[in-house]
C-alpha cells in the first residue's frame, strides 16, 4: 500500500516530546501514512503560528485530512489557533462522538450520541467592542446560509451512519431572532428528511435531559456556544474529555483533533493519559481508507483498559505514566 499523505499539526505535543512516541505506535498498528508536520517545536507561539501559515493551510486542503494536536488557550491574547484554524478552512461542522467505552470509568454504561456544532457563527464569531469604558458589546451573529450547511450535513450524517432521530438545541424562546431563525431553519429542512424524526429542545432543558436520561438522544445538533457547552456536558457521561475524539468537517477537509484544548495531557505530561491524540488518529485511519490497523489500534487498546488496569494512567485509575500506558498498548498490539 503506498502512504497516504497527513497533516500533522502538534501543537502543545511537541512541548512535551508526545508526537513521535504515538506516531511511532500507530505504524506499529500498520499505519502506512506520510506525515506533513507543521509546527513541531516546543514554542508554544511558534507552533500557533506555523499551523497557521499558509503553507500548512495548503497541505490540509491538499491532503483533505490532517491530525491536530491541542493548543494552548490564549485568554485575553486572541482567538484560539484552534478557532482561527476552523475559520480558515471553512470546516463547518464539528462532529463528537460520545460513546461508552469499556474499561473507562464513568457514570452511565452503553451511551451512544452525536452532538454536531456549527463552527463558523454565533458570539463564536469573535465580533466583540467596547462600546463604553466598563460596557462591552459581543455580536451573535446567525445566519439562513450557515444553519442551513449545518442541518444539511447534519441529516446527511444521519442517513449515511444509520441513526434515526436529531434533535435541534435552541433558546429561541428568549433569542427569538437569531435562535429563532436557526430553529425555523433546522424544522423546514427537516421536512425534505422524511425519515429522520427531528424535534426542538431548549439548551438547559437539554442539559437536564441529558443528566437524567441521555438515551433519549441521537443526534444533537446546536449552535456554536451550545455546541461547546453541550459537547462538554456529553464527554461527563462517558468519561470525561479524555474519552472522546472529535472531528471538524468542511466541504473538502476534515480535521481530526482531541475534544479539549487543556487536558491532562499538558498539565501533567508525565502521567497523561494518550488516547485524548489516539482516538481521533483510529478515527482518521478509517477516513482515509486503512480499516485494518485502525481496528488493531481499537482492539489494543480495549485490551489495554479491561485486562492490565496498573498500565493506565491516574484518570483511568492506575498508576502508569504516558510511556508505560503507551508500551502496553503496543504489547497488546
Amino acid at each position: 500500500m503506498k502512504p497516504r499523505k497527513v497533516t500533522l499539526i502538534p501543537g502543545d505535543l511537541a512541548e512535551h516530546n508526545l508526537v513521535h512516541p504515538i506516531l511511532d505506535l500507530l505504524a506499529v498498528a500498520g499505519a502506512q501514512i506520510e506525515w506533513e508536520t507543521f509546527g513541531a517545536t516546543p514554542d508554544p507561539v511558534a507552533a500557533a503560528r506555523a499551523a497557521l501559515s499558509p503553507e500548512c493551510l495548503h497541505s490540509v486542503r491538499t491532503n483533505g485530512v490532517a491530525l491536530r494536536g491541542p493548543f494552548s488557550d490564549p485568554t485575553g491574547e486572541g482567538l484560539n489557533p484552534a478557532v482561527m484554524l476552523r475559520k480558515e478552512l471553512g470546516l463547518y461542522a464539528g462532529v463528537r462522538q460520545v460513546h461508552s467505552t469499556p474499561g473507562i470509568p464513568s457514570r452511565y454504561q452503553d451511551i451512544d450520541l452525536v452532538v454536531i456544532r456549527e463552527n463558523t457563527e454565533d458570539v463564536y464569531a469573535g465580533l466583540e467592542h467596547e462600546v463604553h469604558p466598563g460596557v462591552v458589546e459581543s455580536l451573535k451573529v446567525v445566519s439562513k446560509t450557515a444553519s442551513e450547511r449545518i442541518f444539511r450535513f447534519a441529516f446527511r450524517y444521519a442517513r449515511e451512519h444509520g441513526r434515526r432521530k436529531i434533535t435541534i438545541v435552541h433558546k429561541a424562546n428568549i433569542m427569538k431572532q437569531a435562535d429563532g431563525l436557526f430553529l425555523r431553519t433546522g424544522l423546514a429542512l427537516a421536512e425534505e428528511y422524511p425519515d429522520i424524526e427531528t424535534q426542538s429542545m431548549i439548551v438547559d432543558n437539554t442539559s437536564m435531559q441529558l443528566v437524567q436520561n441521555p438515551y433519549q438522544f441521537d443526534i444533537l445538533v446546536c449552535g456554536n456556544l451550545y455546541g461547546d457547552i453541550i459537547g462538554d456536558l456529553c464527554a461527563g457521561l462517558v468519561g470525561g474529555a479524555n474519552a472522546l475524539w472529535g472531528v471538524d468537517y468542511g466541504d473538502d477537509c476534515a480535521v481530526f483533533a482531541m475534544t479539549h484544548d487543556r487536558p491532562s495531557l499538558l498539565d501533567h505530561p508525565d502521567q497523561a493519559n494518550p488516547l485524548p491524540i489516539i482516538l481521533p488518529a483510529i478515527q482518521l485511519l478509517q477516513r482515509i481508507g486503512q480499516a485494518e490497523p485502525a481496528q488493531r489500534m481499537q482492539h489494543a487498546i480495549l485490551t489495554t483498559l479491561q485486562a492490565n488496569r496498573n498500565a493506565l494512567t491516574p484518570d483511568l485509575g492506575g498508576t502508569a505514566g504516558t510511556t508505560e500506558m503507551l508500551r502496553a498498548i503496543e504489547g497488546a498490539l
